[in-house]
Formats: structure tokens, C-alpha cells, sequence
């Protein structure tokens, strides 16, 4: 069984909301877009590309794979990211239907719970979700989420859509890794710790 991962970079608050331009998502009135720009750095590149060689797939919300699919496919292969992102498998959860144009794009079918646990059962290697905040919701909520990988920057907005939304019951993690960037930002990586 393949593990589910959710990336993403957080405030100290847990807003994920608009982190790479000030147009990326004016959801609500948001006006602090493009907030994780100044903390970039060598620590970081390396913690995010080290999380690439286990990707055997990429799950997206509909919004978030829109987003994704208006910029990497025109990145060249010399990009870390973009060659990976394009060469792997990516999975969209969507109610509507719509057309994928990026290469190896596919529409994921049927009900969410039992889609993504169909889609964890078969391969090796692990299934990414980035950004997708609703998505990532309802994954919680299915308790089909096995391991968070954060990015968490040292800074307060008060106000965006946040990482953890409501939640039915509580989650139990299991630190597993911590690494400080020299911008302030930590890389936390957590297991989900099950009962059962």
C-alpha cells in the first residue's frame, strides 16, 4: 500500500493561501499573496527535492492542478521540478468534469474514500498532494492522509485559508524529522500515528 503525503508551506498560523504570487488565490479578499517568497534557500531547495525520489504520483484538487498545469509543463527538463512533475503520474479529485492537458493527467473516478484508497493500493513509492486545501480536507476526514511534510515559516498573517480546516476527531502525529532553514523556516516531517 502506497503512503499519501500532504506537502505544504504553512504559516506559523497554518495558512497555506496564495504562498508563490499576490494573484495566485484572492479567495476572501486575500491581499497577502506571494507571502513565502522571501524564505527560500539552499536548505529548503534540498528538502523539497529530496522528497521527489519516492513521488511515484501526484494528487490534486481541481484548482490547485489548474494552477500547476498553467506553469510546469512549459518548464524545461533542467528544472528539478518540472522534469519530475511532468514524467509522473498525476491524479485530479474533481466533481466536474473537465479536460486534462498535461501529460500523464488523469481525472480520478467515483467517490473520494474510495478512489484514493484504490489508488493507494496499487504501485510502490509514494502519492503527493500539494497545495489543495479542500482536498486535503476531505482526505483528513477519511483518515486516508499517512504522513505530513511541512514547511513552516515564520510569519503570522492572521487571516487565509488554513492547512487544518474542521476536523471530525482528533490526530495523533509522530514527529519524525525537523529541519531549520536559514530563513527561520522548519521542514517538520510527521507520521500519522493510527490505533489501529
Amino acid at each position: 500500500m502506497r503512503d499519501l503525503v500532504v506537502i505544504e508551506f504553512t504559516t506559523l498560523d497554518g495558512v497555506m493561501q496564495g504562498l508563490g504570487s499576490p494573484d495566485e488565490d484572492r479567495d476572501g479578499g486575500f491581499e497577502h499573496g506571494g507571502w513565502a517568497a522571501p524564505y527560500g534557500d539552499e536548505v529548503q531547495a534540498a528538502a523539497a527535492a529530496e522528497g521527489l525520489h519516492g513521488t511515484t504520483a501526484y494528487l490534486f484538487g481541481r484548482r490547485t492542478y489548474e494552477k500547476m498545469a498553467e506553469y510546469w509543463p512549459s518548464q524545461p527538463d533542467t528544472n528539478l521540478m518540472a522534469r519530475h512533475l511532468n514524467a509522473t503520474d498525476k491524479y485530479v479529485a474533481t466533481r466536474t468534469p473537465f479536460e486534462l492537458h498535461w501529460r500523464q493527467a488523469h481525472v480520478l473516478d467515483g467517490e473520494l474514500a474510495d478512489a484514493v484508497t484504490d489508488l493507494k493500493s496499487h504501485g510502490s513509492g509514494t502519492i503527493a498532494v500539494l497545495g489543495s486545501g479542500v482536498l486535503v480536507e476531505g482526505l483528513v476526514a477519511h483518515d486516508l492522509v499517512d504522513r505530513y511534510r511541512l514547511f513552516v515559516h515564520p510569519l503570522v498573517l492572521g487571516t487565509g485559508k488554513r492547512l487544518f480546516r474542521e476536523a471530525n476527531q482528533p490526530t495523533r502525529l509522530r514527529l519524525e524529522g525537523c529541519t531549520p532553514t536559514s530563513t527561520g523556516v522548519l521542514v517538520l516531517d510527521y507520521a500519522v500515528v493510527r490505533s489501529h
